[in-house]
């Protein structure tokens, strides 16, 4: 039994407890007697997840296909899988999935089950909702995730009750002493999984509603580009978006045809950015001062008035440098990033708005006084472009400086084209994600290119980033990105993870 429920589940103080279950009238255990009258006494739901190393293609399972597994008995879609558990864990997990199966669960310390599970890559796992970590992916059970803003335990196939049941009498004076507790605020069932923990921060590549993805929105409507993702932004607690051009009340007409490279963006297409509930705006693009830096600061307006944050760009140098600073069910996130690609003009000076520079190497320390101040830091980059899914070396290097000065997470928001990830310690490093809305059709890299999008959904718990789930889409229309195919999905999934160094 999980310690917490033996530490937090309080019986009233006057209830001797019996040595052997033999002895009690009232027993409290998991899933003991669900069916049994009268009903149990809940004393707390634990929360298991499905989970498997993070380059893993899958990505849901039916809850008969897992017990088939955990019974020895798979289908031919998950022969050889191995289900690591810890002793805990298994003989709460039995309850629901019935005995395991000879050579199908392997019980390991649960220390030991992360590194296992890597080093045989086709492994599973089950572990309780509190400790989960980047490195693990989460995987859907019956299409329910406890990652997911609107789950329902009861709901969910992988929720242990735990209650008490006993003989009529026991149980019906404990009900009501109990039932009186509760009502006085002393006593609540417990769980591990609290919602007022959990904040989901969701994290995009290049925007710039610029050519024809402008020229779509005047045509289709602003809100076209969001058609078929924007439920999915709009879900986020936090939602990040990296703008990389400015706002300009003389912006001309958008030209799908145009073959400049200088943008600009309509000030009413700033309504898209409303629509999919953008919280947060990076400005480290090196096209946020095409039009002009006074552009740039009445972008700044804008955003102010629309209630959107900003960072890694601002009014001038100092302002640039400051970070985006947000609290959310008890979580402390600090975004901050910088442009280290240029081009000179795009970036603030004393008197002049654009983006961050990062002269002075400012970014690790500002990263660790955050840290040391109990922000967890999410860091996005404009790094030099490459058109390679595997990251240059001096990106490689500079992303891992900065996990190592304390960021949890570190996006590369320059790439056209995704690119590769990586963990260094406990922080995901995410290269390059692709683009969100803009319109680069034409297929430049390996396979459809830079119609290959990215949307990161990180969550982080009780202070801690604990999961990352990969959301993939495929650029339509110049302008509107969609879920991807499982077949498209397993396509980019197999070249990251390569690129990654993963997957031979």
């Amino acid at each position: 039994m999980p310690p917490a429920i033996q530490e937090q589940f309080k019986f009233p103080a006057d209830l001797p407890l019996r040595s052997s279950p033999e002895e009690a009238t009232l027993q409290l255990s998991a899933a003991s007697g669900a069916s049994s009258e009268p009903a149990p006494i809940a004393a707390g739901t634990w929360i298991y997840t499905l989970v498997a190393p993070f380059p893993s293609f899958t990505d849901e399972v039916s809850f008969n296909d897992l017990r088939s597994v955990w019974q020895g008995k798979p289908t031919d879609s998950y022969d050889g899988v191995t289900v690591f558990v810890d002793p805990a864990t298994r003989e709460a997990i039995t309850t629901l999935l019935g005995e395991p199966g000879s050579g199908a669960v392997e019980s390991v310390p649960a220390g030991q089950i992360l590194d296992q599970a890597w080093e045989r890559q086709t492994a599973w796992a089950v572990v309780p909702f509190e400790t989960l970590e980047p490195r693990w992916k989460v995987i859907r059970v019956d299409g329910q995730s406890p990652l997911d803003k609107g789950f329902v335990s009861e709901e969910y196939p992988l929720s242990v009750l735990y209650g008490i049941t006993g003989l009529p009498e026991p149980m019906e004076m404990l009900r009501a002493r109990l039932a009186d507790e509760q009502a006085e605020g002393r006593l609540v069932p417990v769980s591990n999984r609290d919602p007022s923990h959990l904040t989901v921060v969701v994290v995009t590549g290049v925007t710039a509603l610029v050519r024809a993805t402008a020229w779509q929105m005047v045509t289709k409507g602003v809100t076209f580009p969001a058609r078929d993702v924007g439920e999915i932004l709009q879900n986020g607690d936090i939602t990040h978006i990296s703008n990389e051009v400015a706002f300009a009340p003389n912006c001309p007409p958008p030209d799908p045809n145009s073959a400049s490279l200088r943008f600009c963006s309509n000030p009413d297409h700033l309504e898209l950015l409303k629509y999919i509930g953008a919280d947060v705006i990076e400005l480290s693009g090196n096209h946020v001062n095409d039009w002009g830096a006074e552009n740039l600061a009445y972008s700044l307006d804008l955003y102010r008035e629309a209630g959107m944050k900003y960072y890694s760009g601002g009014a001038n140098r100092e302002e640039s440098r400051q970070p985006a600073l947000f609290e959310h069910n008890g979580n402390r996130l600090a975004f901050i990033g910088c442009n280290p690609a240029g081009p000179s003009y795009a970036w603030a000076t004393d008197t002049q708005a654009g983006s961050a520079d990062c002269a002075d190497d400012w970014l690790p320390a500002e990263v660790s006084r955050l840290r040391d101040e109990g922000y967890l830091p999410i860091v996005t980059l404009q790094f030099n472009e490459s058109y390679d899914p595997v990251p240059l070396p001096a990106q490689q290097k500079y992303f891992k400086d900065l996990a190592n000065a304390g960021a949890i997470i570190v996006s590369g928001s320059q790439a056209h084209y995704p690119q590769g990830m990586g963990f260094e310690g406990d922080s995901l490093i995410h290269y390059g994600l692709g683009n969100l809305f803009f319109d680069q059709m034409y297929y430049n890299g390996l396979g459809p290119g830079t119609r290959w999008e990215f949307i990161d959904r990180h969550v982080i718990y009780n202070g801690k980033h604990i999961s990352t789930e990969l959301i993939t889409a495929m650029l339509e229309e110049f302008a509107r990105p969609r879920l991807m195919t499982a077949e498209e999905r397993q396509a980019l999934l197999e070249l990251i993870f390569k690129a990654s160094g993963w997957l031979k």
